[in-house]
């Protein structure tokens, strides 16, 4: 391996000494979004707007299609009455049922026929912000409780019109409110409730398994078992754990699942039933989960399972995919940053045959000047929110015979519901992507779900990324770190003793380094770190980034013109912008969706400088360098999905700033992605086997 004049080089990651004593690094979740993660503001943007106009779209068709399906029986479905879940939670807890039993989907209605020409979907209005009246009512409780009067905001968005008569009703409600911990809604409630109140307060324990729900959520999980929700309750207090969440299960606020394991044969039916008898209970532990995820999962498989059935088998030419494609519905494409050529080349296929087809992305920058014209590459966000792609028919359905879905591991469960349920009977869903990166931002699992259900046609690719980047990120997917040539400085390593050194050494590489060695501008170069917070986090990146590239007093929030920055429109999705200028109505951003306008009183909670990014708000992108950054305190951080996608982020060229010694290659070869909790694989699985069997 080489690097750029002036770096010493050794000759093996191995070999770089070790820092020792640094302080932890501020662990990055799979929710990460950018700052919108953290807090929640209760203005809408644009794009939260237009995905709540879709989001209630949606409401309009489930609510037709609930009325042409006809009444729904009892118990049949989550969205029964409060009475018939709580027979179901208690049948499942005593034994005597199974939850599948309670939880079965209602028959699909039949779908409407496509009119000829699509029409746009009529665009709610976006919910009103709150009165000032109702925030002067949050503000004077939120004083009574010695909590500061600025959340009244996000109280209002999280809690709604009636969140003061709320608050003081159920002082724990305040866990709503993203970034308040059970600790400071205690005291909250002290202030408010006086002795009235303990940890045994029904209450709390309710607030409690909402907000570890809420918690397990950002780590990717749309479920966690009861065992895992009683252990945290004991955890925060909670006198009787068990209660707690039969009392949370009763009144509606979390949802109690048990699953039953698909069985492939009847032997294996037989064994498990024994297996059962014996330990006295259901072999698998049960879930609890909140109804927005379950709901979620529910239609997504619901959905999958109905494009594999309406589909009309075709015999298609070519080669492995386009014949899965052709007998298929659903199927789904593996493979590396090369393999990406296979399913754009289905598309193109698909086109000659007349079929309406569209390939989606999940960063607005991959798409080219070209696609965007012809409309035949979008943003998945832009295609959710109406602003790109085909028309809708009447009843809500894009327009399409085909949908390649590139980057699919970035679905999270509610977006991957909002997108099928759009699709028409009859629409072929090829999912592609490197099951290998981080998972979505949001809760969920959908591509590797889909993939362990084993349902479909999956077609992996044979082609390999090339180069000595292309080498170096394959072996890393297999567990090895190997040392590539690089006779064109593609890999460069750069040894650190300490955090101060990694961010003076990561400026040089960006501002001076990669541009002399290789013809490319700073905005061509991305740095990419374990966490936001730390010596050498995004932040303290980010502030050594801009004295550096863009110097000035940040007149605007701490903003200046020319500033590259990270947006978040809604948690979970970052777009990456520069910074035009400032207005009465907020910060102009330049990104890749347009021109964007950030509201001033949004600017602090969804804006971050740029220049370097979490491997999470990173996936899905790819620059001509990228700069990862590594100090000793990132060790705790690292597993072999996020060197893959830190690493694999780099077309061109690639700078390890490193300072973990062997926490590196030991990440690599031992350390895999943490396993998500979730229930679209045995949703999709049961759903496909009733329907075999009908």
């Amino acid at each position: 391996m080489t690097e750029p004049a002036g770096e010493t080089v050794p000759e093996a990651p191995e070999d770089v000494a070790h820092e020792d004593g640094a302080p932890s690094a501020e662990p990055e979740t799979a929710g990460e979004g950018g700052a919108a993660a953290e807090e929640a503001a209760p203005e809408l943007s644009e794009a939260e707007a237009e995905l709540a106009a879709q989001r209630e779209l949606r409401a309009r068709i489930e609510a037709r299609k609930a009325e042409k399906s006809g009444p729904v029986v009892g118990g049949a479905k989550l969205s029964g009455t409060a009475a018939d879940l709580l027979a179901a939670v208690r049948a499942v807890e005593g034994g005597s049922a199974s939850g599948g039993a309670f939880f079965a989907p209602a028959p699909e209605p039949p779908r409407p026929a496509r009119p000829e020409a699509p029409v746009p979907p009529p665009a709610p209005a976006a919910p009103s912000a709150p009165t000032a009246g109702a925030l002067a009512g949050i503000r004077e409780v939120l004083a009574r409780g010695g909590a500061p009067e600025a959340l009244a905001g996000r109280v209002a968005a999280a809690l709604g019109e009636q969140a003061a008569e709320a608050l003081a009703e159920d002082p724990w409600r305040l866990l709503a409110v993203a970034g308040v911990r059970p600790e400071q809604a205690d005291g909250f409630a002290r202030a408010l409730l006086g002795g009235a109140c303990g940890p045994d307060d029904p209450r709390r324990a309710v607030a409690l398994t909402v907000w570890l729900l809420d918690r397990a959520a950002l780590q990717g999980h749309t479920a966690l078992t009861a065992e895992e929700v009683r252990t945290g309750l004991a955890g925060h207090g909670v006198p009787d754990p068990e209660k707690a969440v039969g009392t949370a299960v009763s009144e509606g606020a979390v949802l109690l699942f048990q699953e039953e394991e698909p069985q492939e044969d009847d032997e294996a039916l037989e064994e498990s039933e024994e297996d059962r008898a014996a330990d006295g209970g259901p072999a698998e532990p049960p879930l609890l989960g909140l109804d927005r995820y379950a709901l979620a999962e529910e239609s997504l498989a619901d959905g999958l399972a109905r494009l594999v059935r309406t589909v009309t088998a075709e015999e298609w030419d070519g080669g492995e995919l386009e014949r899965a494609v052709g007998g298929h519905g659903l199927v789904l494409h593996t493979g590396g940053e090369a393999a990406r050529a296979e399913p754009m080349a289905l598309a193109a296929t698909a086109r000659e045959r007349g079929l309406r087809v569209l390939v989606t992305v999940h960063d607005p920058e991959r798409p080219t000047d070209e696609e965007r014209a012809a409309g035949t590459v979008v943003p998945l966000a832009a295609l959710l929110s109406g602003t790109a792609g085909p028309g809708r028919d009447e009843e809500g359905f894009l327009a399409l015979d085909l949908l390649v879905v590139l980057d699919a591991p970035q679905l999270d469960v509610e977006t991957g519901a909002m997108l099928v349920e759009a699709l028409p009977d009859g629409c072929r869903l090829v999912l592609g992507g490197d099951p290998e990166v981080l998972g979505a931002a949001g809760p969920g699992a959908v591509f590797a779900d889909a993939l362990a259900a084993r349902v479909c046609p999956r077609v992996a690719s044979r082609r390999p990324d090339p180069g000595p980047l292309g080498e170096l990120v394959s072996g890393i997917g297999i567990g090895e770190l190997n040392q590539v040539e690089a006779p064109g400085k593609e890999v460069v390593i750069v040894p650190v003793r300490d955090a101060g050194e990694a961010v003076h050494r990561t400026v040089q590489l960006v501002a001076d380094s990669v541009p002399r060695a290789f013809g490319l501008t700073a905005e061509q170069t991305r740095v990419i770190t374990v966490g936001h917070g730390g010596a050498a986090g995004t932040r303290a990146l980010n502030t050594a980034l801009k004295q550096r590239l863009n110097p000035g007093p940040g007149r605007f929030g701490g903003y200046d013109p020319g500033d590259r920055v990270a947006y978040a429109p809604v948690p979970g999705r970052t777009v990456t912008g520069t910074v035009l200028g400032a207005d009465a109505e907020g910060l102009r951003l330049r990104t890749p969706d347009g021109e964007v306008v950030v509201p001033k009183e949004r600017v602090e909670s969804a804006l971050r400088h740029g220049w370097a990014l979490t491997a999470h708000q990173a996936a899905g992108g790819r620059w001509p360098a990228a700069v990862v950054v590594l100090p000793g305190d990132a060790a705790p951080g690292l597993s072999r999905p996020w060197v893959y996608t830190a690493f694999g982020r780099a077309e061109r060229h690639l700078s390890v700033v490193h300072g973990v010694d062997q926490a590196l290659p030991r990440a690599v070869a031992e350390v895999p992605a943490p396993a998500r909790t979730t229930r679209l694989r045995p949703l999709l699985v049961g759903l496909l086997a009733a329907g075999e069997e009908e």
